[in-house]
Parts: structure tokens; C-alpha cells; sequence
């Protein structure tokens, strides 16, 4: 285990679709267009948070697209295109910093194998570890993806700080005691049962501040962001 105890949180795991990587600009580029792509996303989301144990993340990408009336090939092009996925603006360089600290850094995502490692692949940093739905056997917000995540980092979870991008992470990371920083960049509503994050920001750039503790009475990290 990890034992440095002079940062707040000894690592980091993110999710991945949503937290550091714009998929939601490839789902809409394929569904012809935001309003299109945005109710196919969150149909997605819908069906993967009352899934559990692990289908193919195709198959439901699929479901989803037929559920709110876009070609079947929708889920094949998505598929194929996975490779043009992008960070959002500054999430490279962030992690890039975080990791020339020496913090370890893993991700958690609701995805295939083959297609969890080409998104992975396309952050521009190394990652300690690479926990999909796939490989753990289910779909977060069950505790299991998670839960594998820090083991393979191998850290507690009072020492890991989890960044969300879907608001559904914030029930799963909750169940696990994982802290979470909400990087909230598509302004996603959060179930009514959702904790309330410990931070809600439009960006990460307050992250590697947040993750090495450098707070004090006003810091804005303290306190749920309002959008």
C-alpha cells in the first residue's frame, strides 16, 4: 500500500467517457447531432446504471440507440470510431503534472475491454491501472469496478480520491467510501439520491492543488460548485 501521507489523497482514479475524455462530441457526431446524441446517451446511461453484472457494452450501446430511434449501425460506427476519441481541453496537462508528482493515476469505466484500452489510449498519460465493466464483471455504480481499481493501485480508499464525470459515479463511489471530485463538463443533473460530491467544477484545474491539500478556510474545493 501506498503510505505517503503528506498529500491529501495518495492517488486518483478517474472515470474515463466522461470525466477525461469528450465522448460526448463522437456519440453525437454518430447520432447526427447533439439533441440526437444526448438522449442516445442518456438512454445508455439509463440502461447501464440498472444493469449490474457485466453485458457487452456494445449490446447495450445498441439497445440504447434502437430505444430512442437511430439506425442499428449507429452502435457498429461508434464502435469503429472509438480511436477519435479527445481529452477535454487541459486534462492531459493536468494529469501529465499529477504523474510528475509521482501520484498514481488509474481509470474505471463502464466499457468493453477492447474499447476501454483504445479510450485509455487516447489521454496521453499512463495509466497504473485500467479497470473495465468487462474485466471487473460489472457495471458501476456497483462497488466491484471500484473496488478492483484500488487494488490494482493498491490503495485504501480513505487514500484515493475518485474524479467522476457521470453524476451516477457519485452513488457508486459512495458505496466504496471513495471521495469524489465531480468534473462536471456536460452540466449532467444527478439523481435524487446522489451524495453530495466534495467538489463540482467545470474543469480539473484545481485538482492537483485538491489532491495535494493545499487548502485553507476559502478554498473552493471545500464546497459544491452551482452551475
Amino acid at each position: 500500500m501506498h503510505t505517503m501521507t503528506s498529500r491529501r489523497y495518495d492517488a486518483v482514479l478517474f472515470d474515463l467517457l466522461t470525466a477525461l475524455l469528450d465522448s460526448w462530441s463522437l456519440w453525437n457526431a454518430v447520432a447526427g447531432g447533439p439533441e440526437a446524441g444526448r438522449r442516445w446517451r442518456a438512454e445508455y446511461l439509463r440502461i447501464t446504471y440498472c444493469t449490474g453484472g457485466y453485458r457487452p457494452y456494445e449490446d447495450l450501446v445498441a439497445e440504447a440507440a434502437a430505444s430512442v430511434g437511430l439506425p442499428p449501425a449507429s452502435a457498429t460506427e461508434l464502435e469503429e470510431r472509438y480511436g477519435e476519441l479527445r481529452p477535454w481541453p487541459g486534462v492531459t496537462q493536468v494529469l501529465q503534472a499529477l504523474a510528475a508528482r509521482s501520484v498514481p493515476l488509474g481509470v474505471v469505466t463502464n466499457c468493453s475491454e477492447r474499447l476501454g484500452r483504445i479510450a485509455a489510449g487516447c489521454v496521453g498519460v499512463e495509466f497504473g491501472a485500467v479497470v473495465t465493466a468487462e474485466r471487473a464483471g460489472f457495471y458501476k455504480p456497483d462497488p466491484r469496478p471500484y473496488q478492483l481499481g484500488l487494488e490494482e493501485l493498491g490503495v485504501d480508499a480513505s487514500r484515493c480520491l475518485f474524479v467522476a464525470g457521470s453524476s451516477y459515479d457519485l452513488v457508486g463511489t459512495a458505496k466504496v467510501g471513495l471521495a469524489t471530485y465531480w468534473h462536471d463538463r456536460v452540466g449532467m443533473p444527478a439523481p435524487e439520491s446522489a451524495p453530495v460530491p466534495l467538489a463540482h467544477e467545470p474543469t480539473l484545474d484545481l485538482l492537483p492543488a485538491f489532491v495535494e491539500g493545499a487548502d485553507g478556510p476559502a478554498s473552493p474545493w471545500q464546497k459544491t460548485r452551482e452551475h
